[in-house]
């Protein structure tokens, strides 16, 4: 069955992100957890489908104050086709010079940390906006398919892929098409691979992040299911503490 074979090459691209991707998952994790020790942000961006995973990491249950996602609906699909479609998203994300405008009014600082989440790693968006956060002095973090970064020349005019520019490159274990089934008489693979394997890593990274800071005797106010809340006012808590951490970090 198609779904089991998805179910264990997804499971297998899983456990090689434990074996082989661990290292990078804790380096990445250290210098998130020094940035929100230090009452800064990581901001978390995503373009296309990769808006997936930095809409995902907060707020959310298991999720706490400190993970900055850094959205533009421009950057993001509403539609197939027409306003708000993926054609004129493909498009914009592929031009240079549009990211500066994104981040015009984030007063980012060279405390802070940025995660940027792209497959493919070479479109203008996630390139621009690692190199931009460099530029700022930030720690950058990219999870992409290194795999493709073997097969693809960058496009951008610095000449890099994601991969290149980010202090921690985490593989997201994806072939370079994404896709991983092949069917009899079905021409093109389907079934996708990189968003799963990017909110696994992301989420590795929030409880490693956690666990640093717990050992650091830091804790930070984190969202909890309202369905095992033991104080029913604990998640209007979190947001008045995220409140107060935007006011500084602006």
């Amino acid at each position: 069955m198609s779904a089991s074979q998805y179910l264990n090459k997804i499971g297998t691209i899983i456990k090689e992100i434990e074996t082989q991707g661990l290292g990078s998952i804790q380096e990445g994790a250290k210098r998130m957890a020094a940035s929100i020790a230090a009452g800064r942000a990581v901001y978390y961006f995503g373009s296309g489908h990769s808006v997936l995973p930095a809409l995902d990491v907060f707020p959310r249950y298991g999720s706490f104050v400190g993970l900055q996602p850094v959205h533009d609906p421009r950057l993001m699909w509403f539609n197939v086709i027409g306003p708000g479609g993926t054609p004129e998203l493909l498009w914009i994300e592929r031009q240079e010079g549009y990211i500066p405008n994104v981040l015009r009014y984030y007063n980012l600082d060279s405390r802070d940390t940025m995660i940027v989440f792209s497959h493919g790693g070479v479109n203008a968006a996630p390139v621009e906006m690692a190199l931009e956060a460099k530029k700022r002095g930030l720690s950058v973090i990219g999870i992409t398919s290194l795999a493709n970064r073997q097969q693809i020349t960058p496009t951008h005019s610095s000449e890099k892929a994601l991969a290149d520019v980010a202090d921690v490159a985490i593989d997201n274990g994806a072939p370079p098409q994404d896709s991983l089934i092949s069917l009899p008489g079905w021409e093109e693979p389907v079934a996708a691979a990189s968003t799963v394997t990017a909110i696994v890593i992301s989420m590795a990274l929030v409880a490693e992040t956690a666990a640093q800071l717990s050992a650091q005797g830091v804790h930070v106010p984190t969202f909890i299911s309202p369905n095992v809340l033991l104080d029913p006012d604990h998640n209007a808590k979190v947001y008045d503490h995220y409140r107060e951490f935007r006011r500084k970090i602006l």
